[in-house]
Parts: structure tokens; sequence; C-alpha cells
């Protein structure tokens, strides 16, 4: 890499996920109203919901678990999740190639 080249940034993206807990299985359902709907079959207790998230949404966007945290909302079904590496953009194509 020469010195007028930077090396590259990473997307972090914000968004808004509504979390369905002790659902029947785990499941993106696509956005509404900008709001990712989630179902996880983890109950809310000890993080164990907000574990299987983070989880669930690694798999789905291909990316490691340690690219999405949750920055606000860990005792809420609202949260707001920090995703590294993938655009919104992203996530629309994959939930739209997927049928949801």
């Amino acid at each position: 890499m020469t010195q007028n080249q930077k090396a590259p940034q990473l997307f972090r993206t914000l968004i808004k996920v509504k979390v369905q807990p002790k659902a029947s299985q785990d499941q993106v359902l696509g956005f509404q109203s900008d709001v990712l709907r989630v179902r996880v079959t983890a109950a809310p207790e000890r993080g164990k919901a907000n574990q299987a998230v983070i989880e669930m949404l690694a798999q789905f966007l291909d990316v490691p678990k340690g690219w999405i945290r949750i920055q606000r909302g860990h005792g809420s079904r609202d949260k707001w999740v920090e995703i590294t590496g993938v655009s919104t953009e992203y996530i629309e194509r994959l939930l739209t190639s997927n049928g949801r």
C-alpha cells in the first residue's frame, strides 16, 4: 500500500430491531417501517434472547458474531443493533432475495 492509499473502511450500520422472544422458531421477518422484525426461540432472561438475536443475525448476514453488537435496549424488545461490514441496502437485498 502506498502512502496515498488508505485502508478500506468497513460499513457500520445502526438499525432498529424489534424482537419477539419465546417464538416457535428463529426467524428474520423483514423491515416494517424502518424496523427489522425478528423472532427468537430463546426466553428473555439472562441475555439469552439477546445472544440468540446476535447469533441469528450473524448467520443470516454471513458475518462474524463479533461484528454485531446491541448498542441499546438490552432489556427491551426494541433494540438498536450495530452491524459492521454490511450496509442497510445489503440487508434489504438479502431479505428481498429470500422472499421477505
